[in-house]
């Protein structure tokens, strides 16, 4: 018997560690998806800085057109359009097909339709890194053919609809449309840790007019409750990524109770928000001490909540001034006033000296010269292909930046200008540098000392503490810490627009209640 019963023990344990961390519990009848977290690391936002053209030839056609056409006839897509999720950090798996077929996606509250790479994906390198559907394996499978097109900020995606079954933890949704991806153009793709989108909007964006997974679970009795909620976990050393849970809500995933917003517009989980404050954080008083109240939303500002969305983004002019008021500068400028600080009398030196221009950087262990690159390529060149680099790590940046300077400062040799004023004229230089994507960057030894920053929701103040948001990216001395507050303007007829990203999701516990059409926060456990 004692034989047997260690077997019996160590069976079980083995079946716990092997057992998906999606499941449910019959007192309860939630249905719980657990989310995989990484961390934003620097290879995948210097392979956005590629796409930053990209991005904004998309945000052009989205001012021209309005996207009409094959997004639909909705007006109210052009988020979708803008949407970025190259610093996506939270993922879950789902499985589609009759044996499923399983992927990971990404839960996203901000779009509503759900692709995945086809195996009739024969001419895009993404598709080839990611695992593919095919439809010949799945007894449940329905042809459908309708073509499908999806403009995101940084690429597209485009394919046909499908029928077939989707399985989401324990639940089968049945007879779900969703689209097969036959092209994904952006390097987005190719080296997204995800394999498609689950979008959980409403279906007043939804390509195609396809019916989202949400919906069918209601409509085919799948969840107790109309809702659905995310916890996202934010603390780095913990390896849960969270939770998003169907048919309600954890109590074990909140504190106190939650304040609850009316959705005034279907489409995007939007709502009306108050004011933005940036208050003291140092006071250790319990009300907000305001050191910066300018009415920021003067009449009230309108939000959405998307889980696709990494950073909290708003109005660029809004965002300048919280970003200045935390002492954030542009990541580019940070980088090449570092490399003034650090190199800049050293490549004066270098260059009185008569070295070859090209080798300046690589001899101050900045650059690998290969000897095929020019130094003289430009200076717009050398910000948007050099700092751009897929190898992407902090060196590569600072080479790009240190070409840059190079070129300045033999600009202001020829002129005979003093040491002096060469160094002033380089500093002046990096302040104009712009971010490719609008990020913007922190001292992290300053986070201390920086002011919290606080949305008033239903009435309540919802505040951030430095610490929850900046990114940190990196480690040791190469760390960078990241604003979490990025400029995007989204365009009339449905901005400017508030976008409340992981960031915020990530302090407020988010519930998305389609039966009474409001969304509740409370503070996360």
């Amino acid at each position: 018997m004692g034989t047997i019963g260690k077997t019996t023990t160590a069976t079980l344990f083995l079946c716990l560690l092997l057992f998906p961390i999606v499941f449910s519990t019959p007192n309860d009848r939630l249905v719980r998806i657990g989310l995989k977290k990484r961390k934003i690391d620097r290879n995948n936002r210097m392979a956005a800085h590629l796409e930053s053209k990209e991005e904004k030839a998309s945000e052009a056609f989205l001012r021209k057109y309005r996207l009409h056409g094959n997004l639909g006839e909705s007006e109210d897509i052009d988020i979708v359009a803008l949407k970025n999720y190259m610093d996506a950090q939270y993922f879950g798996e789902i499985g589609i097909g009759t044996p499923t077929q399983n992927f990971t996606v990404i839960f996203d509250t901000g779009s509503s339709n759900l692709w995945v790479p086809s195996s009739k994906c024969y001419f895009s390198i993404a598709c080839y890194f990611h695992p593919k559907y095919k439809s010949s394996r799945s007894r449940t499978y329905k042809a459908n053919g309708k073509p499908a097109d999806i403009q995101y900020g940084t690429g597209a995606i485009s394919g046909f609809f499908s029928e077939d079954h989707v399985t989401v933890g324990d639940l089968v949704v049945k007879h779900q449309e969703f689209i097969e991806a036959t092209k994904e153009s952006s390097l987005t793709f190719l080296i997204a840790k995800f394999d498609g989108i689950l979008g959980l909007g409403f279906k007043e964006i939804s390509v195609g007019n396809a019916v989202p997974v949400w919906y069918n679970m209601v409509n085919q009795g799948l969840v107790n409750e109309p809702v659905f909620s995310f916890w996202l976990n934010r603390n780095p050393e913990d390896d849960v990524g969270g939770e998003v849970v169907f048919g309600g809500m954890d109590p074990k995933h909140y504190e106190g109770e939650h304040t609850y917003v009316p959705v005034t517009q279907k489409g995007y989980w939007q709502f009306d928000m108050g004011d933005v404050l940036i208050g003291d954080q140092t006071t250790g008083e319990t009300a907000l001490k305001i050191i910066l109240r300018r009415r920021l939303c003067a009449s009230g500002c309108s939000a959405i909540v998307d889980s696709g969305t990494s950073l909290l983004t708003g109005p660029t002019a809004i965002i300048a001034q919280v970003n200045h008021a935390i002492g954030a500068t542009g990541v580019v400028s940070q980088e090449c006033k570092t490399v003034v600080s650090e190199y800049g009398e050293t490549i004066i030196d270098l260059l009185l000296s008569k070295d070859q221009p090209l080798k300046v950087c690589s001899q101050i262990g900045l650059c690998s010269f290969d000897g095929t690159r020019d130094v003289s390529m430009g200076i717009e060149s050398v910000v948007n292909e050099n700092a751009g680099k897929a190898s992407g790590n902090v060196q590569d940046a600072m080479c790009s930046v240190c070409e840059m300077a190079v070129i300045w400062v033999q600009s202001q040799l020829k002129q005979n200008q003093t040491q002096e004023r060469i160094l002033d004229y380089v500093n002046e230089l990096c302040d104009r540098l712009p971010s490719p994507m609008g990020e913007s960057v922190v001292d992290c030894n300053s986070l201390s000392s920086m002011p919290s920053v606080a949305f008033t929701i239903g009435g309540k103040i919802l505040e951030l503490t430095p610490e929850q948001y900046i990114l940190k990216v990196g480690d040791g001395e190469l760390a960078q810490c990241i604003s979490g507050f990025g400029a995007l303007d989204v365009p009339p007829p449905r901005g400017p627009l508030w976008i409340l990203g992981d960031v915020f999701m990530g302090k407020f516990h988010t519930v998305f209640d389609y039966g009474n059409m409001q969304i509740g926060f409370a503070e996360a456990a």
